[in-house]
């Protein structure tokens, strides 16, 4: 199958999953992943009119997206990796939505540069459910606390919660626990499913889902 078809064949599953969780049509934006892929691998998405595109890392945004944007207007960027907070600065120029605000000192720094460069981006905050220590996110249970000071304290634009569920596990508890945790904070957006469970996610009430390999294919490796 061509990186089209995939597409395409995604497209299908996601307006299934919409149907049989009795969803309305459309209702689960698709946030196509193209880390790791380069122009030349976007461009047949993008043609097929894809405007929202996951990457994970600051610098390769910024190296792949600005002439794909020229190219194609209407684009949102979604920051989905981890953010350092010295790259604040380059991560408000580049993007338009940042999933992964999970501690104090993001929102601060994301908070000051939006001030400095005049761009209100909106922001999820990211929710470590299975309390994994390797990986990023605001344990459960510190999460609506968050949510309240990254808008009192930092004024932030935060529209809804992200999760990535432990590889291991049943994501459907992770996805049900995200929900609760956003109706708490009264939020609207659910960023939560990937290529392996992005139909799980929408029955439990994802508003995106974030899926790369599934579209266009194993990433290349990683020099």
């Amino acid at each position: 199958m061509t990186v089209l078809d995939q597409y395409r064949a995604v497209a299908a599953a996601i307006a299934e999953a919409e149907s049989e969780a009795g969803r309305p049509a459309g209702s689960v934006a698709l946030v196509a992943v193209s880390k790791t892929y380069d122009g030349e691998a976007i461009r047949p998405v993008l043609d097929a009119g894809q405007r929202v595109f996951g990457e994970n890392r600051v610098q390769e945004a910024m190296g792949k997206w600005p002439a794909l944007r020229e190219a194609y207007p209407g684009v949102e960027l979604h920051l989905i990796g981890p953010l350092q907070s010295n790259k604040s600065a380059e991560a408000v120029a580049t993007f338009d939505v940042i999933e992964t605000v999970d501690r104090e000192k993001i929102a601060a720094a994301l908070s000051a540069e939006m001030m400095k460069q005049g761009r209100r981006l909106a922001v999820y905050v990211q929710v470590n459910t299975g309390e994994e220590p390797q990986k990023a996110g605001i344990p459960p249970r510190e999460a609506v606390a968050f949510v309240t000071r990254c808008r009192s304290v930092h004024g932030l634009d935060v529209v809804g919660l992200m999760c990535i569920p432990p590889a291991d596990e049943n994501p459907g508890p992770h996805f049900a626990l995200l929900a609760k945790l956003a109706k708490e904070s009264g939020l609207p957006k659910l960023s939560m499913g990937m290529s392996g469970d992005y139909e799980t996610a929408i029955a439990f009430g994802a508003t995106s889902v974030r899926v790369g390999s599934a579209i266009f294919g194993a990433r290349p490796p990683q020099g």
